[in-house]
């Protein structure tokens, strides 16, 4: 598939709602259109005259070709987004004949429709942000009706926030195996494990440099969340040590949430939980995608069922309180029927919270590299598993806190975290919403710099990889002195604010 772009700059845009309704095709973007043109393809246009701006679209294959034209009405959007959106539409309106599909999240192509709809409501008021997201964007009543029960319940963790707020995200990259469906900076632990050592002595010590400028620049910690990866690759003492880092150099009287993820069952035992458990930790996650093991041999993960609900026995037995498990709707091979065991039985053990993934097909994943393709059905297994997620989870108490989505996303549908009353992921809304900062610690972390009341960002990229971490550790230091740098440059600003 080719799309020309003639006279406008919305070519990002054009090709993700493309992508939508043709996953697994090669897409073509150029600004050059010749007299002859291969099948199939598209044509996207814009021409201003005097009185008026129009958009048109044109899109041909073998057996379709039709055009979809609109003139930009005036909006209280800016031109070139209005603009943007009514091409969108066209585009979308004859994409939706061409297969026979419409889109759960219409024209929306972003990562965070959560935070889209809080910005309509409050400039606009909730039942303005719903017709919006229906009217406008095109988006299902079923996806607007989440977006605004999600948006109630963020809102509440979003307050707690002051401009001096800022979490701690640490890296562990290393796993016992990696996941076919995996696409995170993670080694395997039969490649890596030579590095194991020197990058979790490294690791430290960025954590007390970072503690360092945290204090210097007068910060407030709020959740401090462990991550990879698999933080439980690490032995007891090592995760012993690593809190330990943690709780002597940062100032955790403010700390409302800290998170290890156990992750794989296959690492946990009963040594490591009560290193996690002494230290303080108060949420844990462990994350066993599916409970069908024809699955889990699938996809690549070495543990059985019965291995994570061991584990998460194991981890009651232990003290935890909050402990959040994971799922992936449409896994390979697994079917709705599969999927909604999974789910009664993950609802039996009652954990506090349960995030519901959607299999996204990552290009660096080793099932993309297999050839494996996304479902392009009218409606696809996965829908249905979350439709069944929503039913069954709501019946028991749980409500929607956070949500976002990815490209690549099987049925084009989204993750959802779902917990009851309390137990909300705070870690999650901050850094899915950009509330404040988070600094980063580890291989393939980012730290990123908020500017309060406003949605500017500052990014500092870590190493991605863990031998690129150890060899270049000193310069990676380096760049984190840009953190002090951008709140001495914000003192004034901050003051002002805080008052």
């Amino acid at each position: 598939m080719t799309i020309y772009i003639d006279n406008h700059s919305f070519h990002y845009e054009m090709e993700n709602l493309v992508r939508l309704f043709f996953p697994n095709d090669k897409i073509n973007v150029t600004n050059e259109i010749p007299q002859e043109k291969e099948m199939p393809y598209i044509i996207t246009s814009m021409n201003t005259d005097d009185n008026s701006t129009t958009v048109k679209v044109q899109v041909t294959t073998e057996n379709f070709c039709e055009t979809n034209e609109k003139t930009v009405e005036p909006s209280s959007e800016d031109f070139e987004k209005n603009a943007e959106r009514t091409m969108a539409v066209c585009l979308y309106e004859l994409l939706c004949k061409l297969t026979g599909r419409t889109q759960p999240w219409g024209i929306l192509t972003g990562v965070r429709p959560i935070k889209l709809f809080r910005r309509l409501s409050a400039e606009y008021g909730e039942d303005s942000a719903k017709s919006y997201f229906e009217n406008k964007l095109l988006v299902s009543e079923e996806k607007t009706e989440l977006s605004a029960i999600t948006e109630k319940y963020e809102q509440k963790i979003l307050a707690l926030s002051q401009p001096r707020s800022f979490s701690l995200y640490v890296s562990i990259p290393f796993c016992p195996t990696r996941c076919s469906y995996c696409s995170f900076v993670s080694q395997s632990i039969e490649k890596a494990k030579k590095l194991i050592e020197p990058y979790f002595e490294l690791l430290c010590k960025e954590i007390e440099y970072t503690a360092e400028l945290a204090k210097e620049c007068n910060l407030k910690l709020e959740s401090v969340y462990v991550g990879g990866g698999t933080p439980t690759t690490l032995n007891a003492e090592q995760l012993k040590i690593l809190i330990q880092t943690i709780n002597s150099n940062f100032d955790m009287k403010t700390c409302r949430e800290f998170t290890v993820e156990a992750g794989r069952p296959d690492t946990i035992d009963r040594e490591k939980l009560v290193s996690i458990y002494n230290g303080g930790v108060d949420r844990i996650s462990i994350n066993p995608q599916t409970l069908n093991d024809s699955v889990l041999e699938v996809i690549g993960r070495k543990h059985t069922a019965a291995q994570t609900i061991d584990a998460f026995n194991l981890a009651r037995e232990t003290g935890f309180k909050h402990i959040n498990m994971d799922l992936i709707a449409g896994l390979p091979t697994d079917t709705v029927e599969s999927f909604n065991d999974t789910l009664d039985k993950i609802i039996a053990l009652n954990p506090e919270s349960i995030t519901v993934h959607t299999l996204a097909m990552k290009r660096s994943s080793r099932l993309t590299g297999q050839g494996t393709e996304l479902e392009t059905g009218k409606e696809v297994p996965a829908a249905k598993m979350l439709r069944q997620c929503e039913k069954m989870l709501t019946a028991y108490g749980y409500h929607p806190y956070y949500l976002y989505r990815q490209s690549r996303m099987e049925g084009n549908l989204e993750n959802v975290g779902w917990s009851k009353d309390g137990y909300d992921g705070i870690y999650n809304v901050y850094v899915m919403d950009e509330t404040h900062t988070i600094l980063g610690c580890g291989a393939g972390a980012v730290t990123k710099l908020k500017k309060p009341q406003s949605e500017e960002l500052t990014r500092i990229f870590n190493y991605k990889y863990p031998y690129e971490y150890i060899n270049g550790f000193d310069e990676m230091l380096n760049r984190k002195k840009q953190v002090k740098t951008f709140y001495d440059d914000l003192s004034e600003y901050l003051s002002q604010i805080c008052l």
